[in-house]
């Protein structure tokens, strides 16, 4: 059936996952995707983050790229080359979106700044995501996600009180902008469809992780307080924690939110002699004795296997879940029902699995078809067929490493 976004098509210039990982949810609801990178100089997922095919290094046998960049086209393009510019413009000219995510200023010095993009074609949407803007004192510090996350203050506010703080898994705030890019490109899509008009969209990645910093940012703002580290107690609910099961590393996850939610709890644990004491009878009681009370909560669920300990809580309304292992995610029940995980082709790693969209449209679901593209898949496609460049032209630059 029809997609969302047949025929549109975006250029992307971009690496790892910020900006490629707004292409792929563009991809995925139907548009053709275009990302052009340099086999001289290699996709980070290409070339340093495994995993690789049968542990064996090589631009065509990484996993991470192929996952990131499902649905899309892929050309290579040396930016450095003197006709880079020139070749690359003739084909925004001919799309409605282009992506980058390289440092700020980047594609500027190779002739590719944003006027330049929108004078080749003037209704064109370019969206630049980047650590910290395109502008500003900061713009040009380069960083992964690691410093994007203590940079906003995330990393502050992770671990125990007493010991040092803990670096949060991943580029966080890298996949907090991604959704942020997505909403962007299709709210501009939908202006231009409305105006005619383009425009240019400055995603600065701090600042969108910084939304998930509300909480602590109104604490501050409103009393005054600096909020710190806290380990795994909250504002609200007590007790609130990870405790382990039987078995080996077999944990659930628990929250009580009410004095009638943890009246619930002590009646599932058989209403051990502790839990009846007076002081545990509130809320602030029971974050006052945090410790005392974790500890009588572990010893009940460390002699139950994870699933007896949900399934007893979740019986009684509670809100609990297991700690899932990244195995387990792949036979999770609701994600094969909602269709999360979905196998894919691709020329060198054979079927792998690739994750659609988390979202369903009712009339034009999303799904991704294929993997991403081996190196330079789609040179004859782009080159010669949609620029029309003749082979000799496309042989002599070959030649000259435009297309290296």
């Amino acid at each position: 059936m029809p997609k969302a976004l047949d025929g549109v098509r975006v250029v992307e210039f971009g690496w790892a996952a910020a900006g490629p990982l707004v292409g792929k949810y563009l991809a995925n609801a139907g548009a053709e995707v275009i990302h052009i990178e340099s086999g001289s100089a290699l996709d980070a997922f290409r070339s340093t983050y495994p995993p690789f095919k049968d542990n064996e290094p090589g631009p065509d046998r990484a996993a991470m790229f192929a996952f990131y960049n499902d649905g899309k086209r892929g050309i290579t393009l040396n930016l450095k080359h003197p006709r880079a510019a020139e070749v690359a413009l003739a084909l925004v000219a001919r799309s409605d979106v282009v992506i980058e995510s390289f440092p700020a200023g980047t594609l500027a010095r190779r002739g590719l700044s944003h006027a330049a993009l929108r004078a080749a074609r003037p209704d064109l949407i370019v969206l630049s995501s980047c650590n910290q803007g395109q502008t500003g004192p900061h713009a040009d510090h380069p960083g992964y996600g690691s410093q994007l996350t203590a940079l906003a203050g995330f990393i502050q506010l992770l671990g125990d009180p007493d010991r040092t703080p803990v670096i949060l898994y991943g580029p966080y705030i890298d996949y907090i902008a991604v959704g942020y890019g997505v909403i962007a490109v299709l709210a501009a899509l939908e202006r231009r469809r409305r105006t005619g008009e383009g425009c240019s969209i400055d995603l600065s990645q701090y600042e969108a992780g910084l939304q998930f910093m509300t909480p602590a940012l109104l604490e501050y703002a409103a009393n005054g307080v600096v909020p710190s580290r806290s380990g795994n107690r909250d504002l609200v609910a007590a007790p609130h924690g990870v405790y382990p099961c039987a078995g080996s590393d077999r944990w659930v996850a628990l929250s009580i939110w009410s004095d009638a939610e943890w009246g619930r709890l002590r009646d599932a644990m058989g209403g051990p002699a502790w839990a009846e004491d007076p002081a545990f009878a509130s809320a602030v009681g029971r974050r006052d004795s945090d410790a005392q009370i974790s500890q009588g909560i572990a010893a009940w669920t460390a002699t139950r296997s994870r699933e007896e300990v949900v399934d007893a809580l979740r019986a009684r309304g509670l809100r609990v879940a297991p700690v899932e292992t990244v195995s387990e995610l792949f036979d999770d029940p609701q994600l094969a029902h909602r269709g999360l995980w979905q196998r894919v082709p691709h020329p060198v790693l054979g079927a792998i699995t690739a994750m659609s969209a988390p979202y369903a449209l009712s009339a034009s679901p999303a799904r991704p078809e294929r993997a991403g593209p081996v190196l330079g898949a789609d040179n004859e496609y782009v080159f010669g067929e949609l620029l029309a460049m003749p082979a000799a032209e496309r042989e002599a630059l070959t030649r000259e490493g435009l297309f290296a």
